[in-house]
């Protein structure tokens, strides 16, 4: 893997493990909230996941992509990051 390709992907299991860590703070939140406020963090923590399993897909992808595909994997993978960030965005604001 080029070095290039190499930071990419060393800065995205980074991003991947920072929303890790917003999964668990929103899940002890849900834990310590009441019912109906439970309900709804943890339909966020659902959603951030989704968006986190997409962005280690494409991660996956990307690492076992050659030289050619690199570009595109590249665009797929900075969208996948674009809706994560938006998701954590949105929990964030919404559960002050």
């Amino acid at each position: 893997m080029s070095e290039k390709i190499d930071a990419f992907a060393q800065k995205l299991k980074a991003k991947i493990d920072e929303w890790n860590a917003e999964i668990d703070r929103l899940t002890a939140k849900a834990q310590q909230a009441e019912a109906e406020a439970r309900m709804e963090y943890l339909e966020q923590v659902e959603e951030i996941r989704k968006h986190r399993d997409e962005a280690r897909q494409r991660l996956e992808k990307l690492q076992e992509a050659g030289e050619g595909a690199w570009e595109d994997l590249k665009s797929g993978a900075e969208m996948a990051v674009d809706s994560m960030v938006q998701a954590v965005k949105s929990a964030r604001e919404r559960f002050r």
